[in-house]
């Protein structure tokens, strides 16, 4: 089966809201609900001004995460793009979410690459780095794959291309396919904006 077929995803969305003990109350979203999920409740790294981040850091904002890599060609730059276009939807609630961009190559993405890289699609983005022990710790608490591969003299990072979506409380609430972001993220964004905590 085809890694991005049709199929491979229903079956992903499906195993997803079953292991989060499905989505039968609560908001409507359009993404994958994963409300009461057992991962995601922390990573401890690095942003691209130098600063220690915490999931805490980011209390009372919806934050998305997102795993990539500065020199990814193709996933990684269209879905921050999307990103930036979506949160451009709120308007001053835009305000209230925070993206994250947590790379999954270490080597090459240094605070400097990523100061260049991610602040570019939306100066309140945030690229988030540690060495490969540190990296390897929050990909497996948010259950993101990643390898690296060679590429003829260098070599590209076959990785997750989904994204994270944790509530203002800091509880992991969505799962958000890389192709579904511009249909399905705004409309949830507003949804989660607009519970009470």
């Amino acid at each position: 089966m085809p890694l991005y077929s049709p199929r491979f995803w229903s079956i992903i969305t499906c195993s997803l809201a079953l292991l989060a003990g499905g989505c039968d109350s609560g908001p409507k979203f359009k993404s994958t609900d994963i409300t009461g999920a057992d991962y995601g409740k922390s990573l401890d790294l690095t942003d691209h001004n130098g600063k220690p981040r915490k999931l805490e850091d980011f209390r009372g904002k919806v934050v998305i995460v997102f795993f990539g890599f500065t020199h990814c060609p193709d996933f990684c730059p269209t879905t921050l793009a999307e990103l930036a276009q979506a949160i451009k939807t709120l308007g001053p609630d835009a305000e209230r979410v925070q993206v994250l961009f947590v790379s999954v190559d270490p080597e090459r993405d240094t605070r400097d690459a990523l100061a260049k890289y991610v602040p570019a699609f939306d100066p309140r983005f945030l690229g988030l780095y540690g060495d490969m022990e540190a990296t390897r710790r929050v990909a497996k608490e948010f259950k993101i794959y990643f390898e690296k591969r060679k590429n003829g003299d260098s070599y590209q990072v076959d990785h997750s291309a989904q994204s994270y979506v944790i509530d203002p409380q800091g509880r992991l609430r969505l799962f958000v396919r890389h192709d579904r972001i511009s249909s399905d993220l705004p409309d949830d964004l507003k949804t989660l904006l607009s519970e009470k905590s």
